[in-house]
C-alpha cells in the first residue's frame, strides 16, 4: 500500500491536471462561438451565390445541343476512374474522437473505391500524419501508387481563411479539368449545433446539381454521445440549441430568384463560368468553417469528461488517504496501548 505523502503527491498532481484540462475546455468553448458565429456568417453568401447560378443555369444552354455533353468543364462527366478525396481533419489532438472518426470515413470510402486509383488531399495535420505513414507523396506525373498523397496543407484549421478554400479549390478544379481526376469528394465533419454534427463525404465535382448536397456517407453520434456533449455544454455555458438563422435564411433565399429578366453586365455564360469555380470555393470554405467549429464542440466535451474522470479520481485517492491515515493512527494506538499493558 502507498504510504500517505505518495498518495497526497498525486493528489495534488491530479488537481494540477485538473486545472489544465478546465481552462482548456473553456477556451474551446470560447472558440467554438467565435466558429459558429463565422460559419453562420458565411451563410448568406453561399446562398446568394447559389441563387445567382440557379438564375443563371435558366438562361444559359449548360449542355451543348448537338452532342448532349456539358460545355463547361467541371460539369463534364466521365468514367470514373481516378478519384480524388479532401480529408477535413484537425491540426492538435485531445479532442476524443473527433479525428479518428473522420479518418475512419475516409478509409472506409475508399475502401468502398477499392480498384480504383485514389488521389489524396489532406487538410490538417493530423490527416496529413495518419495518410503520410500509409501512403506514398505523388511525384510529378507518374503514379507511385494506387493511393497517393497529391496535395497537405497543415496550419490551416487554426482558423480558416477564405484564402486558404480558394488555394485548395484552385488545385482541386485545376486537376479536374486537366482529366488528372475525374471525380472530387470531400470528408469532413457537418456541424449544426455542439450535439448536432456528423460525418459526412460529400460529393464536389463535377458538379450535378447547384446548391444541393450529394452525400456519399453519413454516420451520426449516438444518443450516449449526445448525452455527453449536452452536459459538456452545460457546464460550459454553450447552448445546444441550433441558432436561429431563419429570418437570415428566408431574405437570402429570396435573392435573384424574383421572375424577371436580370440585365447583367457580362453575358449569362461568362458569368457562369467565371461563379462556378467560386461555387466551389463556398463548398471546401463551408466544410472548413464547419469542421473547425465540430473540432471544437470535440475538444471541449473531451476536456469536461478528462476533468470528471479527474475529479473523481481525486475523490478516490482522498479515500484512500483517509483510510491510510485512519489506519496508521490505530496502529500508533495499539502501539502505546500494548506498551502501556507491557509497564504494568
Amino acid at each position: 500500500m502507498a504510504n500517505l505523502l505518495d498518495i497526497r503527491r498525486r493528489i495534488r498532481s491530479v488537481k494540477n491536471t485538473r486545472q489544465i484540462t478546465k481552462a482548456m475546455q473553456m477556451v474551446s468553448a470560447a472558440k467554438l462561438r467565435r466558429a459558429q458565429e463565422r460559419a453562420l456568417q458565411a451563410r448568406p453568401y453561399t446562398q446568394m451565390m447559389t441563387n445567382v447560378l440557379k438564375s443563371l443555369v435558366s438562361r444559359v444552354e449548360i449542355n451543348d445541343p448537338v452532342t448532349g455533353e456539358a460545355r463547361h468543364p467541371l460539369l463534364m462527366r466521365r468514367e470514373e476512374k481516378t478519384v480524388l478525396l479532401i480529408v477535413v481533419s484537425g491540426e492538435k489532438g485531445l479532442a476524443g474522437a473527433f479525428n479518428s472518426n473522420i479518418l475512419k470515413a475516409a478509409q472506409r470510402f475508399m475502401d468502398a473505391k477499392q480498384g480504383k486509383n485514389i488521389d489524396l488531399i489532406t487538410v490538417g495535420r493530423k490527416a496529413r500524419d495518419f495518410f503520410r505513414r500509409r501512403y506514398p507523396a505523388a511525384e510529378g506525373e507518374d503514379r507511385k501508387a494506387q493511393i497517393q498523397i497529391v496535395g497537405e496543407y497543415v496550419g490551416l484549421m487554426n482558423r480558416t481563411q477564405l484564402s486558404s478554400a480558394t488555394e485548395i479549390s484552385d488545385k482541386v478544379c485545376r486537376l479536374f479539368t486537366d482529366g488528372v481526376v475525374d471525380s472530387v469528394y470531400i470528408v469532413f465533419n457537418e456541424f449544426k449545433s455542439v450535439i448536432s454534427q456528423r460525418v459526412v463525404v460529400d460529393d464536389v465535382l463535377p458538379v450535378s446539381a447547384i446548391g444541393e448536397q450529394v452525400r456519399e456517407i453519413e454516420e451520426a453520434v449516438s444518443d450516449a454521445e449526445r448525452a455527453r456533449r449536452a452536459e459538456a455544454a452545460a457546464h460550459a455555458g454553450v447552448s445546444i440549441k441550433e441558432a436561429d438563422t431563419s429570418e437570415m435564411d428566408r431574405k437570402a433565399a429570396t435573392f435573384a430568384t424574383a421572375p424577371v429578366d436580370y440585365i447583367y453586365e457580362e453575358s449569362p455564360e461568362k458569368l457562369f463560368g467565371s461563379l462556378l469555380p467560386r461555387y466551389i470555393v463556398t463548398l471546401i470554405f463551408r466544410a472548413m468553417l464547419e469542421s473547425e467549429a465540430a473540432e471544437h464542440a470535440a475538444r471541449m466535451t473531451a476536456m469536461d469528461s478528462a476533468t470528471n474522470n479527474a475529479s473523481d479520481m481525486i475523490d478516490g485517492l482522498t479515500l484512500q488517504m483517509n483510510r491510510v491515515r485512519q489506519a496508521k493512527i490505530t496502529k500508533e494506538i495499539i502501539e502505546i496501548v500494548s506498551g502501556a499493558a507491557a509497564a504494568e
